[in-house]
């Protein structure tokens, strides 16, 4: 066989570098589906990435916990800590469009009650808000406000990095959820389409693997005197994260026989609370 008849074989730098590509505009996908930041158009879009962009999900949280640490870190140089936290939840709530609140709220509407399957899911597409869902927004928000408040007094580094690894590991729990139970809604007009197909093994994998290694980072960055307890926070926060994301799969498994967008919204803002009050749980008794 001559030279120019041999099949041309693509160099493996090539490849990496393509799958590198590939990896970034999926992040950016992801970016885009889970906040207000706009994507430039040279991105490109095929509609097979918002289902893997959901690997990146904890990146994105990781990101939303910067922004709100950076708010935390500079109102903290003009007002108390509870106003500095209620301005860092200001901050996140409005770089997310209240997304997720979003999905707390109407899912604890449609399964507050004691309404069957199908009444609740004719509830939880309704645009109006119900007195289940607002007074568990009400909660959810005074919770984390109170949470951030406390993290900021007791200890203003364990509190920023505990704002970036809170919404990073709960952006992960929806991604388990949707690889553990199938979809309970009406895929053709899912709030949240391309999450109503299971992700696969390896998707789970990447997102927890972004979860290790932003608390790894985290801990070799800290300076040595607090890495106890910032080890503490992690380990204390990692196990009331995966409780938390085991008690969703089992109470939506057994209201709705699966997910919904709006109970992965729901669930990443209960597991963000509970990571948060593990953190502070460390901060205060580490």
């Amino acid at each position: 066989m001559t030279e120019e008849a041999r099949p041309q074989q693509r160099p493996p730098a090539a490849g990496l570098l393509q799958c590198a590509v590939h990896e970034l505009r999926l992040a950016a996908v992801a970016l885009q589906f889970l906040t207000r930041v706009p994507i430039p158009r040279r991105v490109g879009f095929e509609p097979a990435w918002l289902h893997q962009c959901v690997r990146h999900f904890p990146l994105v949280g990781a990101l939303v916990g910067a922004w709100g640490a950076a708010v935390l870190w500079a109102a903290l140089w003009l007002w108390p800590p509870w106003v500095a936290s209620v301005l860092s939840l200001i901050a996140t709530v409005w770089l997310t469009g209240a997304f997720h609140e979003d999905g707390l709220a109407d899912t604890c509407d449609g399964l507050g009650g004691s309404v069957g399957r199908e009444r609740a899911l004719e509830i939880m597409k309704d645009s109006r808000i119900g007195t289940y869902g607002a007074v568990a927004l009400v909660l959810a928000l005074g919770l984390k406000v109170a949470t951030v408040a406390a993290l900021a007094a007791a200890d203003l580094a364990l509190a920023l990095t505990g704002l970036v690894w809170a919404h990073a590991v709960s952006r992960a729990a929806p991604v388990v959820l949707v690889w553990q139970l199938p979809y309970a809604g009406d895929a053709e007009h899912a709030k949240a389409k391309p999450l109503a197909t299971q992700v696969a093994p390896a998707g789970v994998a990447a997102a927890l693997a972004w979860v290790v290694a932003l608390g790894a980072g985290a801990w070799w960055a800290a300076a040595t005197g607090t890495r106890p307890t910032l080890l503490l926070a992690l380990l204390l926060a990692g196990t009331a994260a995966a409780v938390a994301t085991a008690a969703c799969a089992r109470w939506l498994r057994r209201r709705l026989g699966g997910f919904t967008g709006d109970t992965l919204g729901a669930t990443q803002q209960i597991v963000e609370g509970a990571c948060l009050l593990a953190w502070l749980a460390a901060a205060t008794h580490g």
